[in-house]
């Protein structure tokens, strides 16, 4: 399986969101290989976006999302959990697709250490929770994943029927269906 490169993560937001379900995610944490498929996903633009970060200007928290593509935006939210996004679009162009959910693989067991619990499903089945799983904090806002060896993907090649949805936990844009999952699989968030 090869890494996803620059050239991945270019294009438009939506697209790179959709394209990103199935695709596996690897945290390297204190030697050890933590990985997931990713089962869930949405996508954030800028100014047709009002459910974005970068709706209405560049600002110290959002500069991520105008910067290079495949660098990763991670944000505390709501006081309680770390959020992992990747940015798209071209530089200057704000985007980025949340990951939302993933089906663990690799470091199960590190990975309920972390999060201290031992039900697998309830483990990476939202955005706050695989953080955890993963380890991923604030130190790894700006981690270009094409080049990374602490937080990268790698390519999937897998058939599956994505379902589409309003996204979860915002306001405003809910007119967007920009929320994407694979559907029937048992690690999504909500259904």
């Amino acid at each position: 399986m090869r890494r996803l490169k620059r050239k991945f993560f270019i294009k438009n937001s939506v697209f790179v969101a959709k394209k990103l379900l199935g695709k596996i995610i690897i945290r390297r944490y204190k030697g050890e290989e933590l990985s997931g498929k990713i089962v869930e996903v949405e996508s954030y633009r800028g100014k047709d976006d009002a459910g974005s970060h970068a709706y209405n200007k560049k600002t110290k928290r959002n500069f991520l999302m105008f910067g290079k593509p495949g660098i990763s935006y991670i944000y505390f939210c709501y006081g309680n959990y770390y959020l992992l996004n990747i940015v798209t679009e071209k530089k200057g162009n704000p985007g980025a697709v949340l990951i939302r959910a993933i089906e663990p693989l690799k470091g199960i067991k590190t990975m309920m250490k972390l999060r201290g619990l031992k039900n697998i499903k309830k483990l990476t089945n939202g955005p706050g929770r695989l953080t955890q799983a993963l380890f991923i904090d604030k130190s790894l806002n700006g981690e270009d994943v094409t080049k990374s060896n602490k937080l990268f993907f790698i390519d999937n090649k897998e058939r599956f029927k994505i379902k589409v949805t309003t996204r979860i936990g915002i306001k405003k844009g809910l007119e967007k269906k920009w929320r994407f999952y694979i559907a029937g699989n048992t690690f999504v968030s909500k259904n």
